[in-house]
């Protein structure tokens, strides 16, 4: 499994991004996720979604402001931010899981990630 961000860019607050993640390899049975690591502290999970989109979660920093979806049909996950603030700056990062059929939200569950792609939030 290989994936590829992008989407990343810079928006002033408040603005709206959208990241994708094109995954090559057998995805389609596996939850994706999205992570984040702003300049000097800990990756952290952002949001999460099932196999077949039927169940999502979120980081409480992401409730209301940001959508998880994916189209299995184009190997694509998607996190649509909206409302974004500084503090959202950070690489992103797509990742998936290393097993089939659940919807893990830590970082440890996922053993195949993308290079990521920068978010900058200017205030």
């Amino acid at each position: 499994v290989q994936l590829q961000a992008s989407g990343g860019g810079l928006v002033q607050a408040g603005g709206s991004l959208r990241l994708s993640c094109a995954a090559s390899g057998r995805t389609f049975s596996r939850a994706m996720g999205w992570f984040r690591q702003a300049p000097g502290k800990e990756l952290e999970f952002v949001a999460a979604i099932n196999w077949n989109g039927g169940s999502t979660y979120y980081a409480d920093s992401a409730k209301g402001r940001s959508t998880i979806f994916r189209d299995n049909g184009k190997n694509t996950v998607y996190l649509q931010m909206n409302s974004l603030k500084p503090e959202d700056t950070a690489v992103y990062y797509c990742a998936a899981d290393q097993l089939q059929f659940r919807l893990p939200t830590s970082k440890n569950e996922y053993a195949y990630w993308g290079q990521g792609t920068q978010v900058t939030v200017s205030s």
